[in-house]
């Protein structure tokens, strides 16, 4: 029979797991989304700060991803607007080719309920770039000088080899013959150049490193890049509700110079700036007046955004976490009960978790959207098999003279289960349970990408800026996470397992 304390410790375990299974709400008014890099978080800001001056309630979800996953989002209303380039649009996202002289992008767009600002006031072309000592050496100058120098390393950003008018059109148009070129993040690619790791790689034109790593620009003499003017994308059905929305867009359409945005991305990635007080002090300049953010001081503003990471990062790890308690405790019992039902279980839920996490969160945004939804989804699935297979393993590992004394005293199925086989298998089913929750709070992180927060969001920031120390406050605070679980289940342990199998155990 199960002591009082056993009985004491199984309930406050589902008690705190219910509890943290609280749900966060979040408010909503427009949502402007931006991609991975400094100038789209910019211009995210820009419009947000526009739209709150204008009186409309707006909120930034910052790098949220590439082209794909941002039109995916603001398709099913998940956002509301976010900046593009138009050559993007036309050939990435509306998947046109040939001529497009007179290609009417509102009218195209219109068909989607999606609708498109003015443009903003630059361009931002691709490029390819190399350092400056090395193209002098080897006397590049131009993308088909390329061509006498197969021995190049060539490396780029992840979506620039995939995309249609990026390294596929430059390799077909220039006919290079270099290898296939290593993929990485955009901002990555500048310290692989710099480093000596890639010889080649893509740049923008509006990007504040081509300057501070020395790098030059090689022309595109065959002309084949197309105009990429910045615009910023919008819900037809967002504009009807709040005309404000059109207000900020033609306030800032027009006034953004290829000059203002080098310098922006310049003080952002010497750390002058934020990307946020970057944007403020660009609308000021056009006369625009924002009003200052209240500021807590460096040490309190650092606090508190660790606090509504924190915040955000325990919602990612306990809520999937209770929901795998609560479903794969029980099939990891039914899967120990019934073996047949059990190979099939198992084995779907251990396919399952050899899907990349990336995919599973890009694939899950069609279905659930972008934020909290997806990020808990994938965590979930994630988190089932270390519990149900623990479970399983912890039952049919039981003794069978422990079973056969259990019958003998007449006990019922459920009572032998409840009052023998849980207790025993107790140690195996809380390391299972641990184990999830520690695997969370590393691949929540990757919830960042999407925009569900959490130790994720500083991280992707110290990445943009090429920064460690960023980096490291979301990275630290995730590793002592994971040590606080680990002597939280330590301590749990005492609660649930009983004394005799801990006693047993050391």
């Amino acid at each position: 029979m199960a002591t009082t304390r056993q009985v004491y410790g199984r309930v406050l375990l589902v008690g705190a797991i219910l509890m943290c299974s609280a749900a966060v709400a979040r408010p909503r008014g427009v949502l402007v989304a931006s991609k991975t890099f400094t100038e789209a978080v910019i211009l995210g800001e820009a419009l947000t700060q526009l739209l709150n001056s204008n009186g409309v309630p707006a909120q930034h979800v910052p790098s949220l991803g590439d082209s794909p996953i941002l039109w995916k989002a603001l398709q099913s209303g998940e956002i509301d607007a976010y900046g593009d380039y138009t050559g993007t649009v036309i050939r990435e996202t509306l998947g046109m080719t040939g001529e497009l002289h007179n290609f009417d992008l509102p009218a195209a767009l219109a068909k989607y309920g999606i609708g498109v600002s003015r443009p903003l006031g630059f361009s931002n072309v691709y490029i390819l770039g190399m350092r400056a000592d090395k193209a002098r050496q080897l006397g590049i100058r131009k993308i088909s000088d390329l061509r006498f120098h197969p021995q190049l390393k060539l490396g780029f950003g992840n979506d620039f080899v995939e995309r249609h008018d990026g390294w596929p059109l430059i390799k077909r148009r220039y006919h290079l013959t270099h290898k296939h070129p290593k993929t990485m993040e955009h901002q990555i690619t500048y310290r692989a150049l710099a480093s000596g790791d890639i010889d080649v790689t893509n740049l923008y034109s509006t990007d504040a490193e081509i300057k501070a790593y020395d790098i030059v620009a090689l022309e595109d003499d065959l002309r084949i890049f197309p105009s990429y003017e910045a615009i910023y994308l919008y819900r037809l059905d967002t504009a009807a509700k709040y005309p404000g929305l059109m207000r900020s867009l033609s306030h800032i359409s027009g006034n953004i110079s290829e000059k203002d945005m080098i310098a922006m991305n310049a003080a952002v990635r010497e750390g002058t700036e934020s990307e946020a007080t970057a944007a403020t002090r660009f609308l000021r300049s056009i006369g625009i007046a924002i009003k200052p953010k209240k500021h807590l001081g460096r040490i309190n503003e650092s606090l508190k955004g660790v606090a509504e990471d924190t915040l955000r990062h325990l919602t990612l790890v306990f809520i999937p976490l209770a929901l795998n308690c609560l479903v794969a405790l029980p099939l990891g019992v039914l899967a120990a009960r019934y073996p047949k039902f059990g190979v099939y279980a198992l084995g779907f839920v251990g396919v399952a978790q050899t899907i990349p996490s990336l995919a599973l969160l890009v694939f899950l945004i069609p279905f659930l959207g972008v934020g909290y939804p997806p990020a808990l989804a994938a965590l979930f699935i994630y988190g089932t098999l270390p519990i149900m297979k623990n479970t399983y393993e912890g039952i049919v590992g039981i003794a069978p003279s422990l079973r056969e004394s259990a019958e003998a005293l007449g006990l019922s199925s459920w009572r032998r289960l409840w009052d023998v086989e849980l207790p025993l298998a107790s140690p195996l089913m809380i390391a299972g349970v641990k184990v999830a929750a520690i695997l969370n709070v590393g691949t929540a992180t990757l919830g960042a990408i999407i925009g569900a927060g959490g130790y994720g969001e500083p991280i992707l920031e110290g990445i943009r800026h090429d920064d460690m120390a960023v980096i490291l406050t979301g990275a630290v605070p995730a590793a002592l996470l994971a040590v606080v679980i680990q002597v939280a289940f330590g301590w749990l342990e005492k609660f649930v397992i009983p004394r005799g199998l801990r006693q047993a155990a050391t």
